[in-house]
């Protein structure tokens, strides 16, 4: 089974498309035979895409460092829920776990799964897609921050390149299935 690591927000956003998105991502994946592998909270975007996935019979995997469950956030729902050290050793277990990276809305957390994967590709420790999915132009000041380095000489065009962005979660799904 091909399983897709998703960054996303432990929080809900402002915009309730956020959290109703990533339930409907989560049941495409189960229906498509996608394993999730994500951050293993139960709240959230999170939480609503790990909630869609095991709603439609699919398999996730979480991933949460030790300080977090104390705070009674990990999803007690979860077959496949990892207890980890730290944020350090989580986002290497989720590495491990997945064939791609998908990133929808969160915050400081999410960037940083998100650049850390792309820069793991731009050192050449992975091939993995990463995928930004822009749910509502939620991204657009990120991507357009990424060109921006790439304008300045900080960033090569192969490596913006290494960032697939998609409007929606269905052209992702196809596009990763159509080429990995």
């Amino acid at each position: 089974m091909k399983k897709i690591c998703v960054f996303c927000g432990s929080s809900s956003g402002v915009d309730p498309v956020f959290v109703k998105k990533a339930r409907k991502l989560g049941n495409l994946m189960a229906k498509k035979e996608l394993g999730l592998v994500y951050g293993g909270a139960s709240i959230g975007v999170m939480g609503a895409i790990a909630d869609g996935c095991m709603e439609s019979g699919g398999k996730v995997w979480g991933v949460i460092p030790k300080q977090i469950v104390s705070l009674e956030v990990g999803h007690q729902g979860l077959e496949n829920l990892e207890v980890v050290e730290d944020m350090h050793t989580r986002k290497a277990r989720m590495y491990e776990l997945s064939d791609a990276f998908f990133a929808l809305p969160g915050g400081i957390g999410t960037m940083d799964e998100l650049c850390e994967v792309i820069t793991w590709a731009q050192l050449k420790y992975h091939e993995k897609p990463c995928y930004v999915i822009n749910i509502d132009g939620f991204f657009d000041h990120l991507l357009r921050h990424f060109r921006h380095i790439n304008q300045q000489g900080f960033l090569s065009n192969e490596h913006l390149g290494l960032v697939k962005e998609f409007p929606t979660y269905e052209e992702a799904i196809l596009d990763f299935e159509s080429n990995y």
